[in-house]
């Protein structure tokens, strides 16, 4: 899959994430600052576009440019005619059924761009019968049909032109947003009727909707153009969503002092393990003592000594009354951070210690980081949910959160499901993915910008968990925890998939690359 980030001229005021009707009122306070009209902004953007085509593609290729009538049509048209102006010659296919269904703006951008030239350089199209232009590899296409100008499903005919256009294996680029695809998560869509875009330039501001799992094929990369949003406004406004990115993350991890000891960064237990899964237990292992954690105590079935004692010698062991599965989940030492749950399993006496735990700990109010088989112990016993102590972590991948808290539909669901629960049990969930998104209990959520596909590999989960506790053993609290484990684990993903490429990675790299994650964020 393409970079799905793109170099950025600004970062949005800690990169807040708002409704596509709150951008809409943004961009308004915007073009009022800057004292520019609707056509200038139009302007704007037909100029950011078409840089864009210039600097990233190659120029001798054929473009195409489909506009709507609306808004998103004027954003096409005036792209044409800055390209035409830069010794370029797109082709332009207007779509005005029924011939008088231009907004204003689109009229104006039309005949701006027929003016560019004498030739035959756009066909309107006003009537239902239109014939599809051949499309191949070689070519460019500009989508500027409807962007966010609508935000129902397309009609029947547009969805077989999208359906044309997709096809067609040419390079997509879509204004605004992929048409078809709303800029407010929304449940329900057919990604075959929305443009699968190669490259997305947001206007202002990257919309909610870029984020969710499904949507990642249609949008592709993504980039903002046009001008610098209002601040002021932005600052206003209230928000929920979030996009972490690295100056979010730096300012949370400190430099060590000189006169420091292990003592002063705390001690992270991580039970783990079960006969044929202890390298689950080794990952989180590693990674917790990579995190920067004081100490850190693997607690596993006796099965696994010689295997933790070698694989990770800075670790102690902590050996189950078991030999093969974990049995006793008791603290014997006041522990800074716990986790729960790589490799696991899910025996009826795994299953029972930890909900006896979960009793203990809800009564004392220490949270736990629990994953992998602690989650599925509890969607086989789900009356444990009542016992989760007030912020403890939740990581679950798709499968393990639908085992748990019901099957959702898609992720934009999964995402409105995570919401609630979250908020009732008064919980912190992580929810794995390419963008994995972190919900806190006060309803806000925070999308990771990290992700690589590369670690789209087995174990790498079992990482996280590891480098979370080691964490929050370092005193951040489990809000801030989540979040800055995730964005690390995501730049440790890059930084080995930068050593041995996409499928080249494995969890171990990802483990070993922890720490200089870690220093490249704090150093950068």
């Amino acid at each position: 899959m393409a970079e799905a980030l793109l170099d950025r001229p600004y970062l949005i005021d800690k990169m807040k994430l708002f409704s596509e009707e709150d951008i809409l009122a943004i961009e308004q306070q915007t073009l009022a600052e800057y004292g520019m009209t609707k056509l200038q902004f139009i302007d704007a953007i037909g100029s950011d576009t078409a840089n864009e085509i210039v600097s990233s593609f190659d120029n001798r290729r054929p473009i195409v440019i489909f506009a709507g009538p609306d808004t998103c049509g004027a954003y096409a048209l005036a792209t044409g005619c800055h390209l035409y102006a830069k010794g370029l010659t797109p082709y332009v296919f207007l779509f005005n059924i029924g011939g008088n269904k231009l907004s204003s703006e689109c009229e104006i951008w039309r005949s701006k761009y027929l003016a560019c030239s004498d030739e035959q350089i756009m066909t309107e199209v006003t009537g239902l019968r239109f014939s599809m232009p051949e499309l191949d590899s070689g070519m460019l296409v500009v989508d500027g049909l409807f962007g966010s100008d609508i935000t129902g499903p397309l009609s029947r005919g547009y969805q077989i032109l999208v359906n044309n256009i997709n096809d067609s294996g040419a390079t997509i680029i879509s204004i605004d947003t992929p048409s078809g695809l709303p800029g407010n998560p929304t449940s329900g869509l057919i990604n075959s009727k929305i443009i699968h875009a190669d490259t997305t330039l947001a206007l202002i501001m990257p919309r909610m909707s870029f984020f969710i799992n499904e949507n990642i094929e249609l949008v592709g990369r993504w980039k903002v153009i046009g001008p610098k949003p209002s601040q002021a406004t932005i600052r206003r406004m209230r928000n929920t969503h979030f996009l972490i990115e690295g100056d979010n993350i730096r300012k949370r991890l400190k430099p060590r002092r000189f006169d420091c000891s292990k003592n002063d960064y705390g001690s992270a237990i991580i039970f783990a393990g079960s006969y044929g899964m202890m390298g689950a237990a080794v990952l989180a292992t590693k990674s917790a003592s990579r995190s920067g954690c004081g100490r850190v105590i693997c607690h596993s079935p006796r099965c696994g000594y010689n295997i933790i004692q070698t694989s990770v010698p800075s670790a102690l062991f902590e050996a189950d009354k078991d030999e093969n599965a974990i049995t006793d989940i008791e603290l014997r030492h006041n522990y800074s951070a716990i986790a729960i749950g790589p490799g696991l399993g899910t025996s009826d006496r795994t299953i029972s210690a930890l909900e006896q735990f979960l009793k203990i700990s809800s009564a004392n109010g220490r949270p736990v980081i629990l994953d992998a088989d602690a989650l599925n112990c509890m969607s086989i016993r789900p009356t444990m949910i009542d016992y989760l102590p007030v912020l403890s972590i939740l990581t679950p991948h798709s499968g393990e959160f639908d085992r748990l808290f019901g099957r959702q539909p898609s992720s934009s669901a999964r995402l409105a499901k995570a919401v609630e629960i979250s908020r009732k049990y008064k919980i912190i969930i992580v929810l794995k993915g390419y963008y994995t998104v972190t919900v806190r209990p006060d309803g806000k959520v925070f999308y990771n910008s990290s992700g690589t596909p590369a670690l789209a590999t087995a174990g790498t989960g079992d990482v996280l968990t590891g480098l979370m506790a080691g964490l929050l053993a370092q005193g951040l609290k489990p809000e801030i925890a989540s979040v800055a484990a995730v964005y690390i684990h995501g730049v440790a993903g890059r930084i080995a998939e930068n050593i041995n490429g996409t499928y080249g990675v494995t969890a171990d790299d990802v483990a070993d690359c922890v720490g200089k994650a870690i220093k490249s964020i704090m150093c950068d």
